[in-house]
């Protein structure tokens, strides 16, 4: 078998490795590329940019004679890396079709997919959380265990616990409705929470306020659980592990006990 062509299929493999590493690479702080709706467009974007790289490799060796010359191909995967997405994500649009707008059409349905795979990742875990409204302040807790075993970036930590203080604070006031607690109590854990927002919201009508909360805590965890796919955390386990049990109905709301 001739040198070139040897050359030419260790080009398209060495292209194939570098592409799966540098389209991980690219896709860092988004999501996994090859997740179970976005695989397809990651692989065909990675045998593509390998299959461009053997063909380049071999176009070398027809003008250069050298067979070491196929694997000057390698270079192609580092498209991957470089290109950026332009605003209005879709340049074959303008109709003009070259490599770049090629790629960049892969490239924002590859992100539109993965989109999708983080949007169900996250929708089973609040579905799973907003059985009970105790179950999201958990299930925050839960989550967040996990991902501060790992994560080293102060920011992101301040950040994630913000939410989770937050999401704990909300659900706290809702069982204490639940309870028929006093209203100088509900003022002073309403006033206590760390949202200068939620500090604001009428105290009348409780059923109107315990729902608004509980609705906060569940945009909160929506938040919190897209900022830990993000940071890589793709695998976490779903609290509290019965995604389709029943909701039970929560106590009727009944006037506010007077204060003692």
């Amino acid at each position: 078998m001739p040198n070139w062509v040897f050359g030419v299929v260790g080009t398209f493999v060495l292209s194939l490795i570098l592409a799966c590493w540098l389209l991980r690479q690219r896709c860092r702080g988004i999501g996994p590329p090859f997740g179970p709706r976005a695989r397809f467009w990651a692989i065909l974007i990675v045998v593509s940019t390998a299959t461009v790289s053997a063909g380049v490799g071999l176009l070398l060796v027809v003008a250069s004679h050298h067979a070491q010359a196929a694997y000057a191909g390698i270079i192609v995967p580092g498209r991957l890396w470089f290109s950026r997405l332009s605003p209005e994500g879709d340049r074959l649009s303008s109709g003009r079709r070259n490599p770049a707008s090629v790629l960049t059409f892969l490239l924002s349905r590859l992100y539109a997919r993965m989109g999708d795979d983080m949007q169900a990742w996250r929708d089973v875990r609040i579905q799973a959380a907003s059985v009970e409204p105790k179950w999201i302040a958990d299930a925050v807790t839960y989550y967040s265990n996990q991902v501060r075993c790992g994560l080293k970036d102060q920011r992101v930590q301040a950040e994630l616990d913000r939410r989770q203080r937050s999401i704990i604070c909300s659900i706290d006031i809702v069982l204490l409705i639940n309870l028929d607690t006093t209203r100088a109590r509900l003022v002073e854990r309403l006033q206590a929470h760390p949202s200068v927002q939620v500090r604001r919201y009428p105290d009348d009508d409780l059923r109107w306020l315990a729902d608004r909360l509980e609705s906060d805590a569940v945009g909160e965890l929506h938040q919190f659980l897209d900022r830990a796919y993000q940071l890589g955390y793709h695998k976490m386990l779903i609290y509290p592990f019965r995604p389709f049990a029943n909701r039970v109905p929560a106590r009727h709301v009944g006037p506010m006990a007077p204060d003692l």
